[in-house]
């Protein structure tokens, strides 16, 4: 194979490949066959890809008919960064093969950002923390653009979702949870708007509300979470004082 392994082939146009409108010749970008071994996960993807039923199925598909559309991906050392592709991969390796077809393109940090946001945001049963890293990733990408109007900016974020800029700040807010805290919200013991007010807690005060729920099995409601957000604020919040709040169960 050249050029590090990976072996070029040749295909019609990007519209036979994603069904989508043709882009120019100059910004289709090169389509290879690149090993699995030199595919890496981009650097900060905020999707999950799990060995589910899901897969499963994607990967008896590749088993038998190979990676039908291919994967996109940018020079990244001597391999390459994904930034589309990345539950196709795991599918070729769950099925054997070796390598898969990949479109490579010359992208910047926030073009790539953008487009791993973009290719995955469409999807069903997308968890809050999932969401939540995406909406956040290309935020910050589109600002690094020029784009400086928050709410606009937002609005432009869920239009994708059909979401509105306050839920897209809602769901972004998330992402200052403590990991614990956050897969609470995934498992849905703990409700996206008591975690949005908890989110504004320090790490520490964040924890004494994790030991609190994790104690005691019950979560704060919105009210209960604005009370201790109110209380941080103020600096006045203590360990004795979460401890008080779930004891009463207000």
């Amino acid at each position: 194979m050249s050029r590090h392994g990976a072996e070029k082939i040749k295909l019609t146009s990007f519209e036979d490949l994603f069904g989508g409108t043709s882009v120019p010749e100059k910004d289709q970008g090169e389509v290879l066959e690149i090993p699995l071994s030199q595919l890496y996960t981009f650097h900060n993807h905020p999707y999950r890809v799990q060995d589910d039923r899901s897969m499963d199925e994607l990967s008896e598909s590749i088993r038998q008919y190979g990676v039908l559309n291919p994967g996109l991906a940018r020079k990244r050392g001597n391999g390459y960064e994904l930034i589309s592709g990345h539950r196709r991969k795991r599918a070729s390796e769950l099925a054997g093969l070796q390598s898969m077809p990949v479109i490579i393109k010359d992208l910047t940090d926030d073009e790539a950002a953008i487009i791993v946001v973009d290719s995955n945001l469409h999807r069903e049963n997308l968890l809050p923390s999932e969401k939540a890293k995406a909406y956040r990733l290309k935020m910050e990408a589109l600002k690094h653009q020029g784009k400086k109007d928050s709410q606009l900016t937002a609005n432009l974020v869920g239009s994708q979702s059909k979401d509105s800029y306050r839920t897209v700040f809602r769901y972004i807010r998330l992402t200052y949870l403590i990991p614990p805290l956050l897969e609470c919200v995934d498992k849905k013991t703990l409700q996206v708007t008591s975690a949005e007010n908890l989110s504004f807690l320090k790490p520490e005060e964040q924890e004494w509300v994790f030991e609190v729920i994790q104690n005691r099995r019950i979560c704060p409601n919105k009210r209960q979470a604005l009370e201790l957000k109110h209380e941080s604020e103020q600096e006045i919040l203590t360990y004795e004082k979460v401890k008080i709040i779930e004891k009463k169960n207000l």
